[in-house]
């Protein structure tokens, strides 16, 4: 699958991503910095009814949302060296949790995701134009 939008557009965008995964949990987010990540994950949340404050994980490495149906786990491996600082963290805990999981930065530690992860891949065309290839 792969979906062309333009920024203006995310919210849609979204909508129709999540409509592509019906019950699948796990998504990881590969792309290059300033690539728009974080930016599609807050569509992602607003998209599930998430009303607490979206933010990038950098630092924290996990952050959890409520949404009506459950949790959202959005984790931001960036500042990780490998898997064995990923499972100290609790990565693999949030993982196999069965909640919604949005990861950033995935190639970090690959080998602790489930293998039903719905790999994406997110690239920027221009400046107001983006394409996500899953």
């Amino acid at each position: 699958m792969e979906i062309r939008w333009r920024l203006q557009d995310i919210g849609a965008v979204a909508e129709k991503f999540w409509q592509q995964f019906p019950g699948r949990t796990v998504f990881a987010f590969h792309g290059g910095m300033g690539a728009g990540k974080t930016t599609f994950i807050h569509a992602l949340c607003d998209a599930r009814g998430v009303t607490d404050t979206v933010g990038s994980p950098t630092f924290s490495i996990i952050n959890e949302y409520r949404y009506p149906g459950g949790k959202v786990y959005h984790l931001d491996l960036y500042r990780l060296k490998d898997e064995e600082e990923a499972l100290r963290a609790g990565v693999e805990d949030v993982l196999y949790s069965g909640e919604l999981c949005l990861v950033e930065w995935p190639d970090r530690a690959p080998g602790i995701f489930p293998p039903e992860t719905v790999e994406a891949r997110i690239e920027i065309l221009d400046r107001d134009t983006r394409i996500i290839t899953v």
